[in-house]
């Protein structure tokens, strides 16, 4: 048997290595996978669902007709009405959160990171229900939100319900969720790579074949609905282009660098009225509508404010507004958002950035090369990729948006530059900001267990003090009153295998009359598996198996004897990981 892998010894002394492996992949993904199918399915239903909702709340609200063709409300934004609308659909969101379910408040991610991490990635079907039928009520009404955060949390809930059907894991159903969310967005935005990178990026909190194939399966599904539910082809085409490669990516680096700060800005503005609000004397039903009201005002001065507003995107992209227009876009549509978004509302947040995004890119480009429409483009991945922490995404989600993929290394510029900038100045995004005021931490910095990647070969003290299983109990007892210097030491057969621990809590309860005197340690411990590993295990496999044995110290073994070689405890973890540690932070003289 190769000498490699995690073992434990059987009552017979034999032991049992797995395969190691670059992933620990197995055939549960492919459960996993087909499975994703089913969400795949269920996040395009939604997401189709969902946009009938807004367009029929639209119709009722603001045309006074029953239909679901999806207009602007800029359109028809005129008199007591753009002042009443928002007001009305902000209390009726404030009553089902507080007699409904109080999930259905925000933009949704931060509620779905936060049942991924800390709800063992429970949705319930409350909140499936509730939060398409808010957020369509919210942007309907006015709400200046779009459609793609709450269908990453209706999506999520379809996964998450769908998987709570099966006996999966937590980690599974994560799978699911995720798989669920990216689906929905998908539909939404046929934006599959932008889906699949905002899964790794911002909601996975791992990267492994385990949940990216299934979140891949389930993306695709949507893809392949799309057509048949919602359109297909990019969902902002235009016809602009950037000018030569090496200006172009300077230029949108300093965009991307201005963008950093003007997202720090967005993010700091928005916790600041979120506290404001939490100091009102009123329960929190009530500030949505108190929301309203500035939103009300806000589609008074400027009616492009209102709703999601997607024709405004194209008309950036287009460069059909000129300089006076972007910028009163570009304020009033960050105050209103920021404002409603504050207050507790329901409705998502990637249409808003992508306004605020493309305004400012398209002002700064009234005097660039190319001329607004493109840079409204590259101003948009750079605000998001900001607001996020989602660079790759941004710089994926804003190609794919506008079918424009030679624009790619233009929008990896900014969205790189804003990253930058972004993680410098704040310490937490905009969606991590939100689970952090719940007394929850979130880290977005994956790197790999240094435990991983050493082996218990290396960390094991070799040929350590062992007693034989023929030492009596009267034997063991004197030599632990003696001062044993080990808290517990193998106990080994004549062929040096070890067959158990004896510790000093053993010692204790023979000494309080737990056996015979005469008898054995070997025999007391005969009842007992031992966990042991070989030389090839990996660290981190052996940290697991102390924590899932509860003991400070496995025996390694040689996996074709049994024989002991060695032994790993506690602190020679620790002294793995100190050394981890010592490589990130000491500086090291120049050569």
């Amino acid at each position: 048997m190769a000498d490699s892998g995690l073992a434990q010894r059987a009552p017979s002394g034999t032991t049992h290595a797995p395969k190691l492996a670059d992933h620990s992949a197995d055939r549960r993904m492919l459960v996993l996978m087909a499975m994703a199918l089913v969400t795949g399915t269920g996040g395009a239903a939604a997401a189709w669902v969902l946009l009938k909702l807004i367009a029929l709340v639209t119709n009722l609200i603001w045309y006074q007709r029953l239909s679901a063709e999806s207009l602007p409300i800029a359109a028809a934004a005129t008199g007591p009405l753009v002042l009443l609308a928002p007001v009305l659909g902000a209390l009726a969101i404030g009553l089902m959160a507080r007699f409904g379910s109080d999930k259905i408040r925000g933009h949704g991610i931060p509620e779905a990171l936060e049942a991924i991490l800390y709800g063992e990635s429970r949705l319930s079907l409350k909140v499936a229900l509730l939060k398409p039928i808010s957020s369509a009520i919210s942007i309907g009404s006015g709400g200046p939100f779009g459609a793609e955060g709450p269908i990453i949390m209706t999506g999520g809930a379809i996964g998450s319900l769908f998987a709570q059907q099966f006996r999966l894991t937590a980690a599974e159903r994560k799978t699911l969720l995720v798989a669920g969310a990216a689906a929905g967005m998908t539909a939404i935005f046929g934006t599959p790579l932008a889906a699949i990178l905002l899964a790794v990026e911002v909601m996975l909190f791992e990267w492994k074949p385990r949940s990216f194939v299934p979140v891949v399966a389930s993306v695709l599904t949507a893809l392949a609905w799309r057509p048949l539910l919602i359109g297909s082809g990019p969902l902002f085409a235009f016809t602009g282009t950037l000018g030569e490669a090496g200006p172009t990516l300077l230029i949108a680096a300093l965009m991307g660098c201005i963008a950093g700060a003007v997202a720090a800005l967005l993010s700091t503005m928005l916790y600041r009225i979120e506290d404001g609000f939490h100091r009102l004397p009123v329960h929190w039903m009530w500030w949505p509508a108190i929301g309203a009201v500035a939103v009300g005002i806000g589609g008074l001065i400027e009616p492009r404010v209102l709703g999601a507003g997607y024709n405004n995107i194209q008309d950036l992209l287009d460069g059909r507004l000129v300089l006076g227009a972007m910028m009163l876009l570009f304020a009033a549509k960050a105050v209103v958002w920021l404002i409603a978004l504050g207050s507790g509302t329901s409705g998502g947040i990637l249409a808003p950035l992508l306004i605020i995004g493309g305004a400012f890119g398209g002002i700064l480009g009234h005097w660039l090369p190319g001329g607004s429409g493109p840079w409204a483009m590259i101003g948009m991945a750079a605000v998001m990729s900001a607001s996020m922490r989602a660079p790759l995404t941004s710089a994926i989600f804003t190609v794919e948006l506008t079918g424009h993929f030679t624009a790619l290394p233009a929008t990896v510029a900014a969205s790189g530059a804003a990253f930058a900038v972004a993680v410098l100045v704040l310490k937490r995004s905009i969606l991590t900001e939100k689970v952090s005021r719940r007394g929850r931490h979130i880290s977005q910095e994956y790197s790999i267990d240094p435990l991983a990647l050493g082996l218990a070969g290396d960390l094991m003290t070799p040929k350590p003090d062992t007693l034989p299983e023929d030492m009596t109990i009267a034997e063991a007892l004197k030599f632990f009153e003696a001062g044993a210097k080990h808290r517990s030491y193998p106990v080994v057969d004549p062929a040096g295998r070890p067959i158990g621990l004896a510790s000093r809590s053993d010692a204790l309860r023979w000494g309080q009359g737990e056996g015979e005197l005469d008898e054995t340690i070997g025999e007391q411990l005969s009842d007992r598996s031992l966990p042991v590993a070989t030389r090839m295990t990996p660290a981190n496999q052996v940290a697991n198996l102390m924590i899932t044995e509860n003991i400070g110290r496995i025996c390694i073994v040689d996996s074709k004897t049994g024989k002991l070689l060695g032994i790993v405890a506690r602190r020679d973890l620790l002294r793995s990981r100190a050394e981890h540690l010592r490589a990130e932070r000491e500086r090291s003289p120049k050569a």
